[in-house]
């Protein structure tokens, strides 16, 4: 078990405790503000709710998070800490030190700064690197780290350890990377505003429907080099080059940043989103997070990729009642319907994932289908017990009923929370040759796998197994 420290239990501080926590790390926050605890207590429900959606492995246990008021009571022991107070470079002044003291001469110690140099934030002494992240943390995998290369290596193995992609900045600059190519976003957002070109919703409808999504799975430079068609970058840089010099941006000519400015950009904004409360704007922004980066993970692009990376990594599950679990994961808010429970639809796709992991078990994994073999489902029959929610945690284990030839008779059972038995879902694949598209016999090494396993499962109870729809159940005796 490892130990985060967070100095600061604002916006980006709950968002780090919660990327930790939910990670099993234990954290401890620092945070004189009473309201701390409550703020930090609300981040983290929307966190239990989006970021383990992101994944079909259950993520580790939760650590455990403690709430300090005497700071070097909480960066004690720690492993990571993470100043994340106000953008004030007298605070940080006061606070890092103060850090440095009470930590560990091993420990990482960043600083969520979007702006600061690291030789601006040691000019007393201190060994601080930039980690900065960017909002929801719990779901976002990108931070920028900059400072020390060795402290920065350290640091990005840690992060990839919680699912984020560590971007190490080359050089020391002012607002690191991201940053910088936000505020010339912002500040042409802001002429446009001012001079009544566009409202604030309109402009957000610019970026969120078209160029964001674009944006977010292949960047910039990768989505010219596509515009630029079959003969790539190099016609994409002389076709649109010389628009560079065209009078379209007015960057270098900044809005004066006035009363009136902020009222028209604050009243434009309430018009937009005023309806909606902070909370409600952060489930709107996970779900839609979550959508985006489960497209963007069957794929392994972007942030989808860091994800399929991640999980990759996590611990398989065992076994439950002699049975292989197949899956273990928690259902997403995406799986639910009109009436609040999971539907017919996922209930196959969950049993489709377990008969894709027993198939990876038996050998007939993506190698096997990319040589040209493959089970496919040629029927399937579920029973539905009881209500599975949003959230809770799914469990299905996989019983072979037969194997032998060119026949797969598996039966699912998908258990819910702690162990109430919600369905089951009884499958019968037959083995083809994608060359021809006909059955087939299995390969004999997958042939052989298979018949162990249902050796072992002969013999084992299977109480709902060769039902067909409609068929009264029978009385208790």
């Amino acid at each position: 078990m490892s130990r985060a420290a967070i100095i600061g239990g604002g916006v980006i501080g709950g968002g780090w405790a919660a990327r930790f926590l939910l990670n099993g790390w234990d954290v401890a926050v620092f945070d004189p503000d009473p309201q701390a605890e409550r703020r930090i207590g609300e981040v983290l429900a929307n966190a239990r709710r989006a970021l383990p959606a992101l994944y079909d492995r259950v993520l580790p246990p939760e650590g455990r998070l403690t709430f300090h008021t005497d700071l070097a009571e909480a960066v004690r022991g720690a492993d990571w800490i993470q100043e994340s107070v106000p953008e004030t470079l007298a605070l940080k002044h006061r606070i890092l030190p103060a850090i440095q003291d009470a930590a560990g001469p091993e420990a990482v110690i960043g600083s969520s700064t979007s702006g600061f140099k690291p030789s601006d934030l040691n000019e007393p002494g201190t060994r601080a690197i930039v980690a900065h992240p960017f909002n929801p943390v719990y779901l976002l995998p990108l931070v920028e780290l900059v400072g020390d290369p060795a402290a920065c290596a350290r640091a990005a193995d840690i992060l990839r350890g919680i699912g984020m992609y560590p971007l190490t900045v080359r050089k020391e600059i002012d607002a690191h990377i991201a940053d910088r190519l936000l505020e010339a976003v912002w500040r042409e957002a802001l002429w446009l505003v001012k001079d009544g070109i566009a409202t604030t919703e309109e402009i957000d409808e610019a970026i969120r429907m078209g160029f964001g999504i674009r944006w977010a799975q292949m960047g910039l430079f990768e989505t010219y080099r596509i515009a630029g068609g079959e003969a790539g970058m190099a016609h994409f840089m002389a076709q649109f080059g010389p628009a560079l010099s065209w009078p379209w941006t007015r960057l270098m000519d900044v809005p004066e940043f006035n009363d009136d400015l902020v009222d028209l950009i604050a009243s434009q904004s309430d018009a937009q989103s005023g309806h909606l409360s902070i909370r409600d704007l952060e489930r709107l922004r996970d779900d839609n997070v979550v959508g985006m980066i489960r497209a963007l993970r069957r794929t392994g692009s972007g942030a989808g990729g860091v994800v399929r990376a991640h999980e990759g990594s996590l611990p398989a599950p065992g076994e439950r009642g002699g049975l292989p679990i197949t899956v273990l994961r928690q259902v997403p808010v995406g799986w639910t319907d009109y009436n609040g429970h999971m539907n017919e639809t996922h209930y196959l796709e969950a049993a489709s994932q377990a008969t894709d992991r027993f198939m990876e078990m038996i050998g007939a994994d993506a190698a096997y289908v990319a040589a040209g073999r493959s089970y496919f489902t040629v029927e399937s029959h579920i029973r539905h017990l009881d209500e599975i929610h949003a959230g809770e945690r799914l469990t299905i284990t996989t019983q072979v009923l037969s194997g032998q030839g060119k026949r797969l008779h598996l039966f699912h059972r998908l258990w819910r929370g702690e162990g109430t038995l919600a369905a089951t879902v009884e499958t019968m694949l037959l083995h083809t040759d994608l060359s021809t598209r006909r059955t087939s016999a299995p390969d004999a090494a997958v042939a052989e796998r298979l018949s162990v396993w249902a050796a072992s499962h002969a013999g084992l109870p299977a109480e709902g197994a060769g039902r067909f729809v409609g068929q009264p159940t029978p009385a208790p005796a």
